[in-house]
């Protein structure tokens, strides 16, 4: 019989088994479920006749009509219950049933007797006589009823015997079918392993028997199953071997052939997998790489790629220095640096070590294969950290090693000579990465180089146009002022019985007068350097302080207590100062910026202190020389490290549209123009201090502070021309107290009118004195027709514009002297001397 048919008729004996133990099982479970459901009727009949009892009892107690219905809806229920029990009854309790049905039936007519009407008793006998029958007929039907809870309890006792019964039945099926199945199922494996095991190891032994070489080995099974068709074959293709077979040792040398070629073919095709992984690598190191300008990005890309998929153990980058002949460290691997005890850190200097390093940056590719003894510093630096084989690849741009790159690993001989291939090439890739890198930084430096150049051009443009502008309003100005400065010099001169108050404050409208002109003069600044300082005077810097403290009343005081903000001020200048030498108006407008910065980093109100003291050697660099420090210290917000770094920047500021930047450029300047030096000490939340330090001479100019009185020329017969009669007036009223007389011209061509009319009626004037800016006849015009008539006369020209006239040489011709506006009358008197010396 075949193995097949076998196996399949014992498939089918189990599956008759199995469905026998299952029809079987199911019919236990089903015998189980009737008894179970008999038992539960059962128990519902003995509840049901329990209640209708305890009903009744209560009917009689009470006559309730709410009784009488539960006792009538009660015993319909059971009646259903009897009912549906005889119709599923399939044993012999139809007997017991349908007893308890007629009782039923019959109790149900007592219990209409008991709960009919009862005529209304007159006597006492009577009432005797019906509670005597109520008693009985409610006796017989709690009787009647006990029968029936007996009869009941008897169906519930024998359904649960029955439950016990089909339970045990079941249990025995399932064991006996179950034993059958597990015999039938062994009785199949037993056979099934006695016609196949045995064969099959016989089979095994035949094949190691042929394989070593006994080709006469035969099987000889005559089985007309799988097994022996299987036999058969098996001696037929031994047989056959036997007849073609050749010797023993031409097969193994032809075996041994063949497995060589696998092995070189295997070895080949593993070559080629490496290398198109390292071009996969390149390639995507490549593109990684392209798409990247910063030198740093790039080499965190490459060195990332060979530890992740090379692997390495250490990679880092190099950049180099032909200047000064070393190498300073652009990246280190990010799992590098594990790898060495002592750190490679990122802008590590490295000196070349006139042996791998050096022959690298030559651009020879290095490999060596064991560091382990190497004496230049940075291979035993490697081999500290356990590394033992490395490469230098050095990357070459137009002709120059501008880098190397460096890969190592822990074990010795850790590259091959495709990797080094590969190193070599990748480091051509990242060569010119980097020379575009190079490129593209050269190209954003000279982009940022054209931006600033023209934004600075721009700036300029805007300052040059503001200039010009602002030069049209300087003159304006000047002139505005002129009398007030002249009439302020000439009361402060003139009037000897004025009070100290008003004295005081006429010097006050005079500093205040100068420091405006000093104001307009620097307007030219913002579109044109300073070519030169104003002369220098001697300058008390502790009443400079107190003039800056009045100048400056408002500002610290009346406008923060707008806000109900309150800053106080104080000025501590030390006694016995020397003086300092420089321009007055510019320090006071430079300490006026200071004042007014601080007030600004006080939105909350705090303390201002304007102090003077003499530094003592050592403090300032200036050694042998003492200087004379003006500090100016505020308790504001302060500013932090890269803010102080740039605040002294023009048009850098913190104040947004509020400020324009140029408030410390100016004092800056002011400090550069004078020699000084300037320190800012502050910080965020403690407050500014900032410290202008000048050179005090050794001892006082033996003038002091006082002004000087100039020399004055002789009587003189001047010409005044001018298109501001307010100018004119103050002017005569000035030159006429020093004894001259003076004639006024309103404007250009008047004054050449009169200047002609004296000099031809031969009472010549002695000095013209001429504006330069008049409306249809000019300055330089009056100037060409006072030396046509007359060269020998001098011609004054008194301008707005005349200290930029004087700064840049534009002196027009026929002037012999360019004096500024406003006017002081010691710098007239002192013009008026030297034009005038020989008429004097």
């Amino acid at each position: 019989m075949r193995l097949a048919t076998r196996f399949k008729l014992m498939g089918l004996l189990s599956a008759l088994i199995v469905a026998v133990t299952v029809a079987v099982l199911l019919d236990s479970a089903q015998r189980v479920r009737r008894e179970v459901l008999r038992n539960e009727t059962a128990s519902e009949m003995v509840s049901a006749i329990t209640g209708l009892r305890f009903l009744t009892m209560e009917y009689v107690l009470k006559h309730e009509e709410r009784t009488r219905t539960q006792w009538r809806m009660r015993s319909a229920s059971l009646a259903q219950l009897l009912d549906a029990a005889a119709k599923t009854d399939a044993r012999g309790d139809a007997a017991v049933i349908a007893g308890l049905q007629i009782t039923l039936a019959s109790l149900d007519k007592q219990f209409a007797r008991l709960s009919e009407p009862r005529p209304f008793a007159h006597d006492a006998a009577e009432q005797a006589v019906a509670k005597e029958f109520e008693a009985r007929l409610s006796g017989q039907i709690t009787n009647r009823m006990q029968g029936m809870i007996a009869d009941a309890m008897r169906l519930a006792a024998d359904s649960r015997t029955g439950v016990l019964a089909a339970q045990r039945q079941e249990q025995v099926v399932t064991l006996a079918f179950g034993g059958i199945a597990m015999l039938a199922v062994a009785v199949a494996a037993w056979l099934g392993y006695r016609s196949v095991a045995h064969a099959l190891q016989r089979l095994h032994e035949g094949t190691q028997r042929v394989g070593a070489g006994d080709l006469a080995f035969r099987l000889d099974r005559r089985e007309r199953d799988e097994i022996g068709d299987l036999a058969r074959a098996f001696d037929g293709m031994t047989a056959r071997l036997m007849e073609t077979s050749v010797s023993r040792n031409e097969l193994a040398a032809s075996n041994a052939a063949l497995q060589s070629e696998i092995h070189e073919r295997q070895q080949a095709e593993g070559r080629n997998l490496e290398q198109l992984a390292r071009l996969h690598l390149l390639h995507q190191i490549t593109r990684s790489i392209g798409d990247r300008q910063d030198l740093r990005s790039i080499f965190q890309v490459v060195l990332r790629c060979l530890e992740d998929q090379l692997p390495i153990n250490f990679g880092c980058a190099f950049l180099y220095d032909r200047d000064s002949s070393r190498l300073m460290t652009s990246c280190v691997g990010m799992h590098s640096g594990a790898a060495l005890g002592n750190p490679l850190n990122e802008r590590t200097v490295i000196e070349l070590d006139g042996a791998g390093l050096t022959r690298c940056v030559q651009g020879e590719f290095v490999y060596e294969t064991d560091i382990a003894e190497a004496d230049t510093p940075f291979a035993r630096r490697l081999a500290t950290g356990g590394l033992r084989s490395l490469v230098l690849a050095p990357l070459p741009v137009e002709g120059r090693v501008a880098g190397i790159l460096v890969a190592a690993r822990r074990a010795p001989h850790g590259f091959s000579s495709g990797e080094c291939d590969f190193l070599q090439q990748l480091s051509e890739h990242v060569a010119l990465a980097v020379h575009q890198g190079e490129l593209y930084v050269a190209l954003q430096r000279a982009y940022d180089d054209m931006r600033q150049a023209q934004q600075k051009f721009l700036q300029q443009e805007r300052l040059r146009a503001l200039g010009q502008m602002a030069s049209g309003i300087a003159h304006d100005i000047n002139n505005a002022i002129s009398p007030v400065a002249l009439y302020t010099e000439y009361l402060l001169e003139s009037e000897a019985g004025l009070s100290a108050h008003a004295r005081h404050c006429l010097e006050v409208v005079r500093r205040a007068v100068d420091d405006v002109a000093a104001t307009v003069a620097h307007m030219r600044e913002f579109y044109r350097s300073r070519d030169g300082l104003a002369p220098q005077v001697p300058v008390d810097a502790g009443q400079l302080l107190q003039q800056v403290a009045d100048l400056t009343h408002s500002s610290w005081n009346d406008m923060p207590q707008q806000h109900g903000a309150t800053i106080r001020l104080a000025v501590e200048a030390s006694p016995d100062l020397p003086p300092i030498m420089g321009v007055e108006s510019d320090i006071r407008e430079a300490l006026t910026n200071l004042v007014l910065n601080a007030v600004d980093a006080m939105p909350d109100g705090g303390h201002l202190v304007l102090r003077t003291r003499l530094l003592e050697l050592g403090e300032q660099e200036g050694q042998g020389m003492r200087r004379v420090a003006i500090e100016v210290c505020d308790t504001g917000i302060g500013m932090d490290e890269a803010t102080r770094r740039r605040c002294l920047e023009p048009f850098f500021t913190t104040k947004g549209e509020r400020g324009t930047g140029l408030g410390l450029a100016m004092v800056y300047g002011m400090v550069e123009r004078h020699g000084g030096q300037i320190d800012i000490v502050t910080a965020p939340g403690k407050g500014t201090m900032v410290r202008l330090a000048f050179d005090a001479p050794p001892a006082a100019p033996a003038a002091g502070l006082a002004r000087m009185a100039g020399p004055r020329a002789g009587q003189l017969r001047i010409l005044a021309v001018d298109d501001d009669p307010l100018l004119l007036k103050s002017l005569r009223v000035i030159l006429e107290r020093d004894g001259h007389r003076v004639t006024e011209a309103d404007g250009g061509q008047a004054g050449i009118d009169l200047f002609c009319n004296a000099h031809n009626s031969g009472e010549p004037y002695s000095l013209v004195v001429t504006d330069l800016g008049m409306p249809y006849v000019d300055g330089r015009k009056v100037a060409q027709a006072v030396k046509a008539l007359s060269p020998v006369t001098p011609v004054l020209l008194l301008t707005g514009w005349g200290q930029r006239m004087t700064a840049e040489n534009d002196i027009p011709p026929y002037v012999d002297k360019v004096l500024s506006k406003p006017p002081k009358i010691e710098e007239l008197r002192l013009a008026l001397a030297d034009c005038c010396s020989e008429e004097a």
